[in-house]
């Protein structure tokens, strides 16, 4: 099994960038979802209703492949590209990295923005904290109640991710569990116990 480990934001960080008046303010934010970008997105706009543009870009996955960014409105390639350019050069995926401007009445020319987008997206990224993660997958356990303590303990001794429990006719249990420790699940097999993936 090839273990895939890969760089996100753990906490949030925050820049300010000032050029010839305007200010760009950057953030940082840890996303799993598209949803998630385009909630964040609207907090920023709702949080920032005097800011001429909420640029963005992010990117998703441990295979780094689903990304996209904006300029909005900006001139095209001038906002969200640099931005981009910053979460690619940090070798991150789930983050959404976003720059609000405020207009300071002097225009900056193309490269001057640029420079201006790229510089709060860098140091927006520099601020915040930077773990090295893995995927996450989510499985339900179904066991008799009678396995039940044994099943238990046996999730605790692997530091297996419990996320909720259900009483039914059988004990349901929602585990989390990271891409290293999946072959860990065939242990269960011994406990007669089923499980299967549920797709997130």
């Amino acid at each position: 099994m090839v273990h895939v480990f890969y760089k996100t934001i753990k906490s949030s960080g925050e820049s300010i960038y000032k050029e010839k008046g305007s200010r760009f303010l950057g953030f940082t934010r840890s996303v799993n979802s598209e949803q998630e970008v385009k909630d964040f997105i609207a907090n920023f706009r709702k949080s920032h209703p005097q800011s001429v543009h909420v640029c963005y870009a992010f990117r998703l996955g441990a295979d780094m492949k689903h990304f996209r960014y904006s300029d909005d409105g900006e001139p095209s390639n001038t906002a969200g590209p640099p931005i981009f350019g910053q979460i690619q050069q940090a070798g991150l995926t789930n983050c959404l990295v976003a720059v609000v401007r405020y207009y300071g009445g002097v225009k900056l020319g193309v490269g001057g923005l640029i420079q201006a987008y790229r510089q709060a997206a860098k140091e927006a990224i520099n601020s915040s904290e930077i773990i090295e993660t893995e995927d996450h997958f989510l499985y339900e356990i179904h066991c008799d109640f009678s396995h039940l303590p044994q099943v238990m303990n046996w999730l605790k001794s692997q530091r297996i991710d419990i996320k909720s429990q259900n009483y039914t006719e059988k004990h349901e249990i929602i585990v989390q569990i990271p891409n290293s420790k999946l072959s860990l699940l065939n242990h269960l097999a011994t406990l007669n116990v089923s499980y299967k993936s549920l797709a997130q």
